[in-house]
């Protein structure tokens, strides 16, 4: 009998407000040989809004996810859309990590030509912007609109919901986006929703992506591909106390 795989869903933000949400959101593509457990980093920003948030809770992001390949787990989900401290993990962890954008943006490209990116605030706007380009996608990539509104405020998933039907729909009327992107992994309980809304009004079927969803179940194909970073590309780093 294989042993079951073991999946981390690393938070990198110093509360655990948004656990139960996060594992709400991954629920229903958790395979039944999958385990889960969830860790958050113990000091840094609580919400990461801003380049500077992102940027301070990017080491112990590495440290908690070099902490977790030692206690066995076969692959990390980080559950931030902006990838927070992915990049420098991979320089020190053996296993994969994935974060939010690229398992959203190539999920996307896979069932349209075209996606736009629905954030949550201003401040979002730029950091997320540069995503399509580092991936090389820009051609794809028609344009992002922020809902004004806070990670703190993502509970409130009625308003959430109107507000990302509201952007979705100017992204798709005026900008030509052919699928949606959720730039916050604290969009919960809203995808399918405003899906089915933009179907109701347009009378066609728009994909919109949950990079929980998306981001997880990647994941974990990896981990059944047992593949895992290129050293070619990330050089192994030794992290100094």
């Amino acid at each position: 009998m294989n042993n079951p795989i073991r999946i981390c869903v690393l938070v990198p933000v110093a509360i655990s407000r948004y656990n139960p949400r996060i594992m709400t959101a991954i629920g229903p593509v958790v395979p039944p040989d999958v385990q889960v457990e969830v860790r958050n980093i113990t000091q840094g920003h609580p919400d990461i809004e801003n380049r500077l948030n992102w940027l301070r809770n990017g080491i112990p992001v590495v440290e908690l996810a070099q902490s977790i390949e030692k206690e066995g787990f076969d692959g990390v989900w980080l559950t931030d859309f902006d990838m927070c401290g992915v990049e420098a993990a991979r320089e020190v962890i053996d296993i994969p990590i994935i974060g939010g954008f690229p398992a959203s943006a190539f999920s996307a490209l896979a069932l349209s030509q075209r996606f736009s990116i629905i954030t949550i605030t201003q401040s979002t706007l730029a950091m997320q912007r540069a995503h399509p380009q580092t991936y090389g996608i820009e051609d794809d990539f028609a344009s992002i609109h922020a809902i004004d509104c806070p990670v703190a405020q993502l509970e409130n998933v009625d308003i959430v919901v109107m507000r990302t039907f509201e952007a979705s729909m100017k992204a798709i009327r005026e900008d030509g986006a052919q699928s949606i992107l959720l730039g916050c992994t604290g969009f919960v309980d809203v995808a399918a929703r405003v899906s089915a809304m933009l179907e109701e009004s347009l009378g066609i079927y728009v994909p919109v992506i949950d990079p929980n969803q998306a981001g997880f179940s990647f994941l974990v194909s990896l981990v059944r591909m047992k593949v895992r970073p290129s050293r070619l590309t990330y050089s192994k780093s030794c992290l100094q106390a």
